[in-house]
């Protein structure tokens, strides 16, 4: 009977005769042969190996970019290689906030999908490198491999596959750095490195609860982000496009900024600034929307201010008179040539833009357009299915006064919130005066002088708003007065010609009647 030491002796021969056998047969077999009998071998283990394998690459396609299938995995895996990897990898991601966590080579984690168990594993294929390439197919390779029984093929394949790429999309959104974009002029696009748009980081610290507005209206407006940022299926299931509008209005100063810039912390989207004057026609329109990111808030401020989409049409005697300052080059070198520099975005273009084929492009966008005087917009811009929902930023009310209180003051309540209730329910401040009279302006004001500020800049409002109404009414009545006497005037000239008409018309009749008699 055999000793255990002899049964180690021989297993330790076995190994090395089947390491030497393999190493000749790399050696001496030829390339061509080698390939089939490594092919016919792998064939006769995967008959009785009962586990599949799926590798997933680094670099991918002719030019070896990073695939986003090995940088959603990677993210997806964070957690786990964090919790149980022994050798891990810290890496610093493009636009990421933090380090990413992975595993490091020949590492293996495992993971559970639906009561299935699978294995995660991370490996490295060294390249020989040439010490005179340049080229980057001469670098090492790393893939992730996916091992799991073949009995779970169709879950793994058909679902598994699909949850880890969303997942990792998730994490890497969390994770990222956001930021703000301004377009570019054209003149500064360039076919080989696009340059549509500039950036910054996205820094400001603008959220829900430091919004001055009333609770009940911030939850409803919170309730709707929230409802819009979780229904990729319901817009997939109601065939349409997976956006939505906005439309902030109101005097200036009440807030619209600070909302969007609210709703992008709120939500964790990248924020695009558009600049339509700097946008030649509605070809750059589209081109810069179709540039843009997913997880993207796309904003026009002042848009009555930024062209002429207004709605009010032109008359056919203003188009005439258009066509020919085109046509005359003098009339044109008298504008200084300002023509050519001018956008021609049209309202139509615009309304494309927001509401277009194009406008499906990219998916989970918000769109918001702002400005002070509603009324000037064309009604087609601001219809329900553009900006689907209306915001009216108000003058600034209590509620909202107690929210910049506990901003600028740190204070909850006081014995002079009374007073400034009672101003604020008849008087129109906006939350940006509020702010800036409860600002402390030095080190010595404390807030009761900040509050005895505001109701003083309070007092002095309501007072002009008193004098400026009565003079209205002053100019109202004295205009009522000149209007009565102008008609008064007019029905005593009415009266004297049809007295003057009367006596003419009696004249005229004796006249006739003595010639009558005479005949």
């Amino acid at each position: 009977m055999m000793t255990a030491l002899e049964m180690w002796g021989n297993l330790g021969s076995f190994i090395a005769a089947l390491i030497f056998a393999w190493a000749m047969f790399k050696q001496y077999f030829p390339p061509q042969l080698r390939i089939h009998v490594e092919a016919y071998a792998q064939k006769a283990v995967g008959h009785v190996y009962p586990y599949v394998q799926i590798k997933f690459p680094e670099f991918t396609g002719e030019w070896l970019e990073r695939g986003e299938a090995y940088t959603a995995i990677q993210n997806y895996l964070t957690r786990s290689a964090s919790a149980r990897a022994k050798r891990l990898k810290a890496e610093s991601v493009k636009d990421s906030m933090s380090l990413v966590l992975s595993m490091d080579e020949n590492e293996e984690v495992i993971d559970e999908f639906e009561g299935v168990k699978l294995w995660w594993s991370s490996s490295l294929i060294v390249s020989q490198k040439s010490p005179f390439s340049w080229s980057p197919s001469s670098e090492d390779r790393r893939f992730y491999r996916l091992t799991f029984h073949r009995s779970h093929r169709d879950l793994i394949t058909g679902s598994y596959i699909k949850h880890v790429l969303e997942k990792g999309k998730v994490v890497a959104a969390n994770n990222r750095r956001r930021k703000l974009f301004t377009n570019n002029p054209s003149s500064n696009w360039s076919y080989h490195k696009p340059t549509k748009w500039s950036h910054v980081a996205f820094k400001h610290p603008s959220t829900f609860d430091t919004l001055a507005m009333e609770p009940s209206k911030k939850r409803e407006i919170m309730n709707d982000l929230l409802k819009f940022q979780r229904g990729k299926e319901y817009y997939e299931r109601i065939g349409k496009a997976w956006k939505r509008g906005y439309l902030l209005y109101g005097p200036p100063g009440t807030g619209k900024s600070t909302m969007i810039a609210a709703m992008a912390n709120f939500l964790n989207y990248d924020v695009y600034d558009v600049e339509l004057t700097t946008v030649k026609d509605n070809t750059e329109l589209r081109k810069l929307l179709i540039d843009t990111s997913e997880k993207a808030i796309i904003v026009i401020e002042d848009i009555d201010c930024s062209l002429d989409l207004t709605g009010q049409r032109k008359t056919k005697k203003e188009e005439k008179d258009d066509d020919g300052e085109k046509a005359d080059p003098v009339k044109r070198m008298a504008k200084g040539g300002e023509e050519s520099k001018d956008s021609k975005v049209t309202l139509s273009g615009l309304l494309n833009f927001s509401d277009g084929l194009w406008s499906a492009c990219g998916g989970e966008t918000i769109i918001v357009f702002t400005t002070n005087f509603v009324e000037k917009l064309d009604p087609a811009l601001i219809r329900r299915g553009r900006m689907d929902k209306h915001i009216e930023m108000l003058y600034c009310c209590f509620e909202s006064f107690k929210v910049l209180a506990r901003n600028y003051l740190g204070i909850e309540s006081h014995p002079l919130f009374t007073s400034v209730r009672q101003l604020l329910e008849g008087t129109e401040m906006t939350p940006a005066d509020v702010a800036e009279n409860l600002m402390p302006k030095s080190d010595d004001e404390d807030e009761e002088a900040c509050l005895e500020g505001l109701i003083k800049a309070l007092e002095k409002v309501k007072e002009d708003a008193r004098k400026k109404s009565e003079e209205e009414e002053k100019a109202a009545a004295a205009e009522a007065e000149a209007t009565a006497a102008r008609e008064m005037a007019q029905e005593e000239g009415q009266q004297t010609l049809s007295a003057g008409e009367q006596e003419k018309g009696g004249r005229e009749c004796a006249e006739e009647v003595r010639e009558n008699g005479v005949l």
